[in-house]
């Protein structure tokens, strides 16, 4: 089934939260957020209504949300963990700044991926103009004018020509790369199109950031429900959605099992860069583990997003450069044999 996406997410657990704020019983708070949308529809007001009856059988927030199926498994055992822990409320509104916060990433990817697609679009339709209207046009223009070309002339259209199907060849590839990757992206094969991204040194340092992002987040909110560490690590660890990133978590907890805590583990397999890592050893030291991780969390949502852009940085102008030196090469080509001919003339 379709899971809600990030930012209806968000909305549901931040309006649930301020609810409990209030003193508002669960049914009761359902209750209202159904009457808020009622004649809105979609697929959240179709989960508040099986919520709504599912509470008012007896059962828990945390039941009710996995019995529409529109939540993801995250926010499932947040508000599980917090119901145990009789911190709802605080559980409730940090879903809804951790699921904001995804948003917010996923939008600079999307745009990381929106603007290069739109500029292999506009390169090949500039390659395509050159190669079915302004190199056609010029031979005959040509031709008319010297009855047939000349051998250097002809030279110059032929690798004005080479040029515009080389790159309009590589610029059909990477479109087709571009679309064969979103499919399987969409069809559930996020784990292969990862692994193959994964070879690129910046797109390899986005989502092991990314993972990292998720599993502060993770930590922090298991911690504050009352988890122990090694259970709260436990716990985090499939939320990371990355898998280098799960075999680091993976050697931290064999070494909490030796008896490290998570912060003396976590600098020992340098899990964080060593700034990072000094951050949650003092934390821990001081007890305060969790403002540590939330800081730990916000910064490494600022380095993703930097990454994000740095990546967009680069890829931007590559594209624009190839498109430039394409027309350039191609406009260079005919004007060269003209310069010839007019000489010629005169």
């Amino acid at each position: 089934m379709k899971k809600l996406d990030n930012l209806g997410v968000s909305a549901f657990c931040e309006s649930m939260a301020m609810m409990v704020h209030a003193g508002i019983q669960t049914d009761e708070a359902i209750s209202l957020l159904q009457s808020g949308k009622e004649h809105t529809g979609g697929m959240l007001e179709e989960g508040l209504a099986v919520m709504k009856t599912e509470v008012d059988a007896g059962r828990g927030l945390a039941a009710a949300m996995e019995k529409t199926g529109i939540f993801p498994d995250y926010a499932l055992q947040m508000v599980k963990a917090g119901e145990s822990s009789g911190r709802l409320e605080d559980i409730l509104f940090r879903l809804s700044r951790y699921y904001a916060d995804q948003k917010t990433i996923s939008e600079k990817l999307k745009s990381a991926v929106t603007y290069p697609a739109a500029m292999l679009i506009l390169i090949i339709a500039v390659l395509l103009v050159m190669l079915v209207m302004v190199l056609p046009a010029f031979t005959d223009v040509s031709d008319n004018m010297t009855g047939s070309l000349a051998a250097s002339t002809y030279s110059y259209i032929h690798w004005a020509y080479a040029v515009c199907w080389i790159a309009l060849i590589v610029m059909l590839v990477l479109a087709a790369g571009l679309i064969i990757g979103l499919a399987m992206w969409k069809n559930g094969k996020k784990e292969a199109v990862e692994k193959f991204l994964s070879k690129i040194p910046v797109c390899r340092s986005i989502f092991e950031s990314m993972g990292m992002f998720r599993f502060t987040s993770a930590l922090e909110t298991f911690l504050a429900s009352g988890e122990m560490q090694d259970e709260a690590v436990q716990q985090s660890i499939p939320m990371t959605d990355c898998a280098p990133v799960e075999e680091k978590l993976s050697r931290c907890a064999a070494r909490m099992e030796e008896g490290h805590s998570i912060a003396q583990a976590a600098y020992d397999e340098s899990l964080f860069e060593p700034v990072y890592g000094r951050m949650l050893l003092a934390g821990e030291r001081s007890g305060s583990m969790e403002s540590v991780l939330s800081r730990l969390t916000n910064l490494l949502e600022e380095k993703t997003g930097n990454l994000v852009d740095r990546l967009v940085g680069v890829v931007d102008p590559m594209l624009s450069g190839i498109l430039m030196v394409t027309v350039a090469l191609s406009l260079l080509s005919i004007m060269l044999p003209l310069i010839g001919m007019m000489n010629s003339i005169g």
